[in-house]
């Protein structure tokens, strides 16, 4: 294969330095994950290597200087996710992500998606009264769902937040630990607490729980209940049954839009107990009104280290699988 030599402008020195990133660490990524040689002339980025290679990595810093012009943060993970795109010829989607802002937290911060796929999870929940979003842990399920749940009554599209999760416990038992069971099944809840005070503000979360507005419970209270005009999020619903499942899907009233969300790699269920998720994921596929969304390893967005974590335990598990085949 040819050798490539591509050359990219960056318009600007202070673009240039926020591109190549502190101490030059995204160049230095760039030309470890592509294989690549990467020179800086003036305020131009030289690119020589395969031929392939070499178009790969001028896509992504083309891309990551148009995102620079719009002000993005181009962390390292943000830099990984270009990477992994290129490689796909996908370098151009990252484009598409810098448009939309989700949600602004409380402290005016705009929040947008990370990746393709928070993109069409977004999407879906904003088209489709019912969503599944089933992904690994740090692919931001449950933090964009909070995010669209605010939004929502903001703009006066629901009257109610309501968050409930499974308390079904993570290989420990806290059936003896003392007090009573709002205080045991608070830690369960304390993702959604901490996602609900970064959108409102501590004052605000505070007011709309005193007043009814927000409702944060265990699955098990949702039974025997119709949810109206309000916006609900089942969290780690990986861990209920099937029964359970049906139960709180049919909950759905007029003006209600439901979130389900959840691992199946990290179901905490009894031996010989299904997931509720994983079951409602096929029969309710082909549903109309109902969104599945799957996310993967791409749309992690916590330390690149996390990616790289659930990538080892998928190929673990896939390995696991082919074994116990044969």
């Amino acid at each position: 294969m040819g050798t490539g030599i591509r050359k990219i402008s960056a318009g600007s020195a202070d673009k240039l330095q926020r591109v190549l990133g502190a101490f030059d660490e995204n160049l230095n990524l760039i030309m470890a994950e592509l294989s690549v040689n990467i020179r800086v002339d003036g305020a131009d980025v030289v690119v020589s290597g395969e031929e392939d290679r070499a178009a790969q990595a001028a896509s992504v810093l083309e891309n990551l200087f148009a995102l620079a012009d719009k002000g993005e943060n181009l962390d390292k993970g943000r830099v990984s996710y270009c990477i992994e795109l290129a490689k796909e010829g996908k370098a151009s989607d990252i484009k598409k992500l810098s448009s939309d802002v989700v949600a602004i937290t409380s402290r005016g911060k705009p929040v947008k998606c990370k990746t393709v796929g928070q993109k069409r999870y977004v999407d879906s929940i904003k088209k489709n009264p019912v969503v599944f979003g089933i992904g690994p842990a740090g692919t931001g399920k449950t933090y964009l769902a909070v995010c669209l749940a605010v939004q929502a009554m903001k703009q006066k599209q629901a009257d109610k937040i309501i968050l409930t999760r499974p308390a079904v416990e993570a290989g420990e038992k806290l059936g003896f630990l003392p007090g009573d069971l709002q205080t045991k099944v608070d830690p369960y809840l304390r993702p959604l607490y901490d996602a609900l005070q970064e959108m409102l503000g501590l004052e605000t979360y505070t007011k709309l729980m005193e007043r009814g507005s927000i409702e944060i419970a265990p699955l098990a209270y949702m039974r025997g209940r119709t949810l109206s005009n309000a916006f609900i999020i089942l969290d780690e619903a990986q861990n209920a049954t099937r029964e359970q499942m049906k139960m709180f899907l049919t909950r759905l009233g007029d003006g209600s839009k439901m979130v389900i969300t959840g691992d199946i790699t990290q179901i905490d269920l009894p031996e010989g107990k299904k997931s509720g998720l994983e079951h409602a994921a096929e029969v309710l596929k082909d549903v109309e009104g109902v969104g599945i969304i799957r996310l993967n390893d791409k749309d992690v967005v916590r330390n690149p280290l996390v990616m790289r974590i659930v990538r080892a335990y998928e190929q673990d598990d896939a390995g696991r699988k082919k074994g116990e085949k044969e």
